[in-house]
């Protein structure tokens, strides 16, 4: 077979059908709903607002969120409509790969590994933030060189990051259905610490501090104006990555044809909404430059308006509320570390399950690559680079959805759910997503842009020779029905 050939063959998707059965079936709406929300709102709303205000857009901060869910709303449906489709763990690398080709697919799951990745490592380091601001009034200080990444402000590693990430690993080894548990407890909390804020910071806020509410363009930078909104919806696109977190744990849902569509377009709808609130609490108790290069704004906003404990609870409950993001983000990147794994993309034995059915290394490859990123790397680094990767696969599902109608109800199943406005909204989606990806910062174009020329040679040298074909493929699955039976057995 020659090496285009290769790159375009298509992935039949009974093989990840019976690969994946495997895995247990326990995941409901509500759990998917936890993780969605887990991972919309964790560390970027205690944080982001305020440092978009600051450098991008003032009060208008809003209107960036708002771009940003209408993008993301778009890209969902279709997420919604493939998840329902092929329920398959690896989400859009997998349903790529059987809709486009094996070389595609391992674009966009490269580009989705990098997204998981730095995620991890930014929560990590978003909630060090937040740890670090709630002791400090009990005058408790960790040395510069355990506080901070490194080169920023004398750091060497962020010790409280790489602990975080450590004690995520070990509730994600303890099972599904007990990290959904402890989740689900934690997304409950975290929402009343935001209703909290919002309740409490509303009755500080002074109207002056929207005016103007869309400031005006600073020639020569991306502050104020249609610009301002435009860089801090790109800067701030990675809020909105919880859906795809739900999508790659599709192969556990109980029933995906109706929990995936739910959990997808619910979490992202109750997001927004959490999202617009807590920005226009945030500007206005104070002036949008108190903000800059604040990575515990609304702490800190509490705290300055005297609302000292109250500030303390927010803030702990937020730092436990963000454990959800990590436990969604580090289950949906094993969960894709595993399909490399399971197809030969990555030596096999990365997709391998243990006795209790869990991707055990591919845990391990994403714990000790977020503990040595959340411990080394700055917060606003990490914050600049997730969104490129989530673009990609984004752009690439949007484009894939236009096969996928053309192959339902033939040798595809066909969807329960139907994204509305077929082929209108794919459209806007690929465009849309696009738009934001092209608004981002240059280093982070510059930095996918290298992460893809590895993958690119990891393919080449490795995926393309060892990845078996769709008929050996189809062999093996049935080779190993037996054993996969034999382990749901016990």
């Amino acid at each position: 077979m020659s090496v285009w050939k290769k790159m375009n063959e298509k992935v039949d998707f009974h093989f990840y059908q019976q690969k994946d059965q495997a895995l247990e079936k326990k995941l409901t709406v509500k759990d998917f709903l936890a993780l969605g929300l887990g991972t919309i709102l964790s560390t970027s709303i205690f944080t982001l607002p305020g440092i978009v205000a600051a450098q991008h857009t003032g009060p208008a901060v809003v209107f960036s969120y708002l771009v940003a869910a209408i993008v993301a709303g778009l890209v969902a449906l279709n997420y919604a409509e493939m998840a329902s489709s092929l329920p398959f763990a690896g989400s859009a690398y997998s349903w790529v790969s059987v809709v486009f080709g094996k070389f595609w697919g391992w674009i966009v799951g490269w580009a989705l590994l990098a997204e998981y990745l730095i995620a991890v490592a930014f929560v990590a380091s978003g909630l060090s933030a937040n740890v670090q601001g709630l002791i400090s009034p009990l005058g408790w200080k960790l040395p510069n060189a355990l506080a901070f990444g490194l080169g920023t402000n004398g750091g060497v590693v962020d010790i409280i990051a790489v602990l975080t990430v450590a004690i995520v690993s070990f509730i994600l080894f303890l099972g599904d259905d007990k990290s959904s548990k402890v989740a689900n407890l934690l997304v409950v909390l975290k929402l009343l610490a935001i209703v909290t804020f919002i309740v409490v910071g509303a009755t500080a806020i002074k109207a002056q501090n929207y005016v103007p509410f869309v400031p005006a363009h600073k020639p020569g930078t991306d502050f104020g104006g249609w610009q301002g909104i435009y860089a801090g919806a790109s800067t701030i696109f990675l809020s909105y990555i919880g859906f795809d977190s739900i999508a790659s744990n599709s192969a556990e849902a109980k029933n995906p044809k109706k929990t995936m569509p739910r959990g997808i377009i619910g979490s992202l709808i109750i997001g927004t909404i959490f999202f617009v609130c807590v920005s226009l609490v945030l500007v206005g108790m104070f002036k949008y430059t108190n903000y800059a290069n604040n990575a515990e704004p609304v702490g800190w906003a509490l705290r300055q308006q005297g609302h000292v404990i109250i500030a303390s609870v927010v803030t702990a409950v937020a730092v436990l509320g963000m454990f959800t993001a990590l436990i969604a983000m580090m289950m949906a990147g094993s969960r894709l570390i595993y399909s490399f794994g399971r197809d030969k993309m990555l030596p096999k034995g990365v997709g391998k399950l243990n006795k209790n059915h869990l991707p055990s290394t591919a845990l391990w490859i994403i714990t000790i690559v977020g503990i040595v990123m959340g411990g080394v790397f700055p917060f606003t680094f990490l914050a600049e680079l997730i969104s490129t990767g989530t673009l990609i696969a984004f752009m690439f599902v949007s484009l894939a959805m236009y096969p996928l109608r053309k192959r339902e109800g033939k040798d595809l199943p066909v969807a329960p759910f139907r994204a509305p406005f077929y082929p209108i909204f794919p459209a806007l989606g690929f465009l849309g997503s696009l738009v934001i990806f092209w608004g981002l910062d240059v280093e982070a174009k510059i930095y996918s842009l290298v992460w893809f020329v590895i993958g690119v040679i990891i393919y080449f040298t490795y995926s393309i020779t060892h990845a078996n074909s769709t008929i050996a493929d189809q062999r093996d699955t049935e080779e190993n029905q037996d054993l996969n039976q034999e382990m749901r057995n016990k």
